[in-house]
């Protein structure tokens, strides 16, 4: 699956803090024009995995988020539970559905990126280990997850946005959508005011996730590219 559903779920656990949705709403960008901010999210997010923080491309790619963030009235609060999200919800994903557990190491790397991260876009109080960041995450959003039109807004136009990636796009959206409820839990489904999923759906797919787990994608460069037809082979060889 070219896009992991834990990592769109990410984001809209984050819209049922009233806050945070209702934001999104009124800036228009996920309603409007939701796959190119989605586009722009990984694009950006991307360049700084890739080159670094201290590489110019990842040093322009955080200055442009600060600029877009600092052009709405984000408080440090949201901003740093939105941080969490991207440490918490990934580590806890791949604890149910990943082929095999994360190290000590890739733990801690992970922490300790974000971490960089969230200095570098000026967030204050960044949890110290993945236990803060867990505690942080859960403690914000049993204090504010309730239901909000904005956020159920917002939460419905990034479901279909899933339907349209490369794999599920072979399935009926309302497959898609059921699917992607069915992996949220009680509180979250709660909060954006979905129905709660059929039990057997829920087993089901959770059953599907673990008999195919995820893995990183690992491919021989030497196999890479086109090869001559076997009867061609021994003019080329010679």
């Amino acid at each position: 699956m070219g896009h992991l559903p834990g990592v769109e779920l990410r984001a809209v656990r984050t819209y049922a803090v009233p806050s945070i949705g209702e934001l999104l709403h009124r800036s228009g960008e996920f309603t409007a024009r939701v796959q190119k901010r989605y586009d722009d999210t990984v694009l950006i997010l991307d360049a700084v995995l890739e080159h670094g923080f201290d590489h110019p491309t990842g040093r322009a790619a955080i200055r442009r988020m600060n600029q877009m963030h600092g052009s709405y009235p984000i408080s440090n609060d949201d901003l740093r539970y939105v941080l969490a999200a991207f440490v918490v919800v990934p580590v806890r994903w791949l604890r149910d559905y990943g082929w095999r557990q994360l190290t000590d190491v890739e733990l801690r790397a992970c922490v300790a990126y974000y971490q960089r991260l969230g200095t570098l876009m000026g967030i204050q109080d960044v949890p110290a280990d993945l236990a803060g960041f867990e505690r942080l995450l859960d403690d914000y959003e049993a204090e504010h997850f309730h239901r909000n039109d904005s956020s159920r807004r917002i939460a419905d136009v990034t479901l279909d946005l899933m339907a349209t990636f490369p794999a599920q796009r072979l399935l009926p959206s309302s497959w898609v959508r059921r699917g992607a409820q069915a992996l949220m839990d009680p509180r979250l489904i709660n909060a954006l005011g979905y129905p709660p999923p059929n039990r057997r759906l829920a087993a089901g797919v959770h059953r599907v996730l673990r008999a195919w787990p995820i893995r990183a994608a690992v491919y021989d460069v030497a196999a890479l590219g086109t090869f001559p037809r076997a009867e061609h082979s021994h003019d080329i060889a010679g």
